[in-house]
This record gives structure tokens, C-alpha cells and sequence, in this order.
């Protein structure tokens, strides 16, 4: 078996970012929030913050006690989608992406001799050096080239930052008994404390077991797989489906009040429903909630028929809205489900339906090229900096500032 991927992922995306377009935080701790405030998660710490110990979902307040030298920055979502698009322009420029995992990894499929070892590592080599030239030296990225795209991710996690790691298929598997149990994708706490109940302590003891064994634990077939990935097998990807497209916001003390709330709702549906747009699927289920204080929960479902716009999404939230019960609101959050793909879908049958649509699309066109809050339903104009955009990890906007 030879090398099949290639494997990139961007080193403490969004911080180093940040260290690129500003050049008094290059060289320090830097940690970049949702907001302002100590009481949220640092997202992303740059790696003379990671020296503290600082990481992804410590508290501001803890990481500034952490590191006193420590700089605090706003996340720009906007401009981390726009340095998202260069870095996959600078990799097609060397190679076809073949798959975007998230807004800091992506994969790339080995053909003919650029599986060869020798030629993969100087079209790894080649895609560095032009990411720096054309995106930024700040902008840093490991990358893992294997037999298969499981084994590629392990690998570019192997040697960070700016690292370049190979797993031939004849290292295979010793190569990863070094590694954590919790080193492997897909491993989190909770798969790592069923592996201790089955007595698998380490890399080493999973390997060794057989298909049967791995599926018996997953309790899927699953399993079956990893007993394939860990042995460099380069599997074909099972299509997937999505299932819900949501957003949900807490209040701040400002904003604690029934009209606030059902207008940031109203918000978090504007971005929902432009979201859905974006992935190319229509929902005929929605729902919206409430937490309250002290304690307490509202929950309200309706059909939408098959609805991609935001005007109709808004007219069933109003209906949805006057049964909620009085309290003040701590949280509020909206679901869209019981999607279907846009191949899949009837489209509206009745001209102003399609004329919803129509200006939906303009709303997002318009709203990609001047910026997220060009242009929204007016009933959210008193909170539309509440409830901000937020990179949703494995789903990264189209960025054209041409298209109109």
C-alpha cells in the first residue's frame, strides 16, 4: 500500500491569524475569545500561550491568571473565512483539495507517483512555502501524508507546529503505539473510558484486537473500520446526510427580557435560515427554545413545509412565539430539521414563494460581499450586534466579494 493523502491542518488558526494581521502580537501569548468578557472560552491560543497551558475552552478570566502578559482578541469570523479561502487557493495552486474538514483542515488525494514518498514530501514541502508566500508567514500548518485519510489526520498531529509527518504502510502499526489513546480522532473521554472497561489501556493493546472485537465495542460497525484505518486500508467514505442546522445565544443581562429575546431569536433564524442556503438544504421542521431563570425550559415545534427563506421561518416563529410563558429568558436557540438535500427537494410551486426565495439569496449575496449585517429583517435592528457569527467549525462559508 502506498501513500494515498495528504493531510493539512492549520496551527492555531485562528490566533496565528490574528498574529499575521497584526504585527504587535506576533511572538506573544495570544488568545482569541467570542467576546470580550472573562466569564467565555478562549476558541484559540497561539502557541506562546499554549506554553502556559493555555487552550481552546479555558476561561478568560483563568488564562489571563495563567499569563499575566496574556493578549485577549475579539474573534472576526469574517476574516477568518477569508484567509480560510486563500489557504485552500494557495493548496489547489500545488494540488487538488480533494475534501474541507473544517476552516482549518482539509485533505487532498495522492495519484500515480505523487504517492511515492519521496514526490508527496516535496509537494508537501511546496504547498508550506507557497501558503507562506501567498496567505502568510504567520499562517503556519502541519501536514500528514498516509495511507489513508484517518492515518493522515493522526499524522499531522504527530509534530505541530509546521510539522511533516509520514506513516508508511510498512511502520504500520507500531508507528502509533507511542501515541495516547486520546491522540486518535475520534477518541474522546467518553470512547477512551469504555476502551479501559474492555481493558484497552493503550495504542498498542488496540491494534492487537481483531475486527469482531473493535465492532463489539463500538457496538457498530464502525469498529469494523477502525480495525481497516488502523492498518492503513484506504477506505471509500459512506455518504453522510445532514441532520439539523441550529444556532443558540445566551442573553446577556441587558437583554433578559421577552422582546429582547424574541428578537434575537429572530436573528439567530436570519442566520440559520442563510445558513441552510449556504449547505444547499431545505427543512420542514422548526424549533425554538427558552431557558429561564432561575430554572426552566420552553420548547415549541412546527412544520414549515419544505422552507428555505427566512420570511416564512420568521411568520411560524411569531405564531410559535405567543405561547411561550412569561419568566426571564437566559438562553434562546433555534433548530431546523427534518432537512432534505437540495436535489431532493419540490421546489415552491407558487410564485411568491420563489419570490421569497429569490430575495433570500440576494440577502446573502448582498450580506457576503458588504459584510454579515448589510442587510436584515428590521425587527432585529436593536439587537443586531447581540448573538454575533461564530465559526461553526465544519461549515465554512462561500467567500466571493465579486459576486453581486
Amino acid at each position: 500500500m502506498s501513500l494515498t493523502t495528504l493531510f493539512l491542518d492549520m496551527n492555531a488558526y485562528f490566533a496565528s491569524v490574528e498574529q499575521q494581521e497584526r504585527p504587535e502580537l506576533r511572538h506573544r501569548p495570544v488568545a482569541v475569545a467570542p467576546m470580550m468578557t472573562d466569564n467565555t472560552c478562549c476558541i484559540a491560543a497561539s502557541y506562546e500561550a499554549k506554553r502556559f497551558g493555555i487552550k481552546t475552552g479555558t476561561q478568560v478570566g483563568m488564562a489571563k491568571r495563567m499569563c499575566a502578559d496574556l493578549r485577549i482578541v475579539e474573534a472576526r469570523p469574517d476574516v477568518y473565512v477569508e484567509f480560510h479561502h486563500a489557504i485552500i487557493a494557495a493548496v489547489e495552486s500545488c494540488l487538488h483539495v480533494e475534501s474541507i474538514h473544517s476552516i482549518d483542515e482539509m485533505s487532498c488525494r495522492l495519484m500515480g507517483t505523487e504517492r511515492e514518498p519521496q514526490r508527496a514530501t516535496e509537494i508537501a514541502l511546496k504547498i508550506k512555502a507557497t501558503i507562506r508566500r501567498e496567505v502568510g508567514e504567520y499562517v503556519r500548518c502541519s501536514i500528514g501524508l498516509a495511507p489513508n485519510r484517518f492515518l493522515g489526520k493522526v499524522a499531522s498531529d504527530m509534530q505541530k507546529p509546521d510539522g511533516l509527518v509520514v506513516i508508511a504502510s510498512h511502520a504500520l502499526p507500531e508507528k502509533l503505539y507511542s501515541l495516547d489513546l486520546i491522540d486518535l480522532p475520534g477518541i474522546g473521554h467518553r470512547m477512551r473510558q469504555r476502551l479501559h472497561l474492555h481493558g484497552i489501556e493503550t495504542v498498542e493493546q488496540l491494534c492487537a484486537l481483531s475486527e469482531e472485537q473493535l465492532r463489539n465495542i463500538w457496538h457498530s460497525v464502525l469498529g469494523g473500520q477502525w480495525w481497516h484505518w488502523l492498518r492503513g486500508h484506504d477506505l471509500h467514505d459512506a455518504p453522510t446526510h445532514r441532520r439539523t442546522v441550529g444556532h443558540s445565544h445566551v442573553l446577556p443581562p441587558n437583554r433578559r427580557n421577552r422582546d429582547d429575546a424574541r428578537a434575537v431569536l429572530i436573528r439567530l433564524i436570519h442566520r440559520a435560515a442563510a445558513r441552510l442556503r449556504n449547505l444547499r438544504y431545505w427543512a420542514r421542521q422548526m424549533m425554538i427554545y427558552v431557558v429561564f431563570l432561575p430554572r426552566g425550559e420552553w420548547k415549541a415545534k412546527a412544520g414549515v413545509g419544505v422552507c428555505q427563506d427566512t420570511l416564512t421561518l420568521a411568520e411560524v416563529f411569531s405564531k410559535l412565539w405567543e405561547r411561550c410563558p412569561s419568566g426571564t429568558p437566559l438562553q434562546v436557540g433555534v433548530t431546523l430539521f427534518d432537512l432534505v438535500a437540495e436535489a431532493n427537494a419540490t421546489l415552491p410551486l407558487f410564485e411568491w414563494e420563489r419570490n421569497r426565495i429569490k430575495l433570500a439569496q440576494t440577502m446573502d449575496r448582498l450580506n457576503a460581499r458588504f459584510g454579515a449585517q448589510t442587510i436584515y429583517l428590521g425587527s432585529v435592528h436593536e439587537v443586531r450586534d447581540d448573538a454575533p457569527p461564530r465559526i461553526a467549525f465544519t461549515n465554512i462559508p462561500r467567500f466571493d466579494p465579486t459576486e453581486l
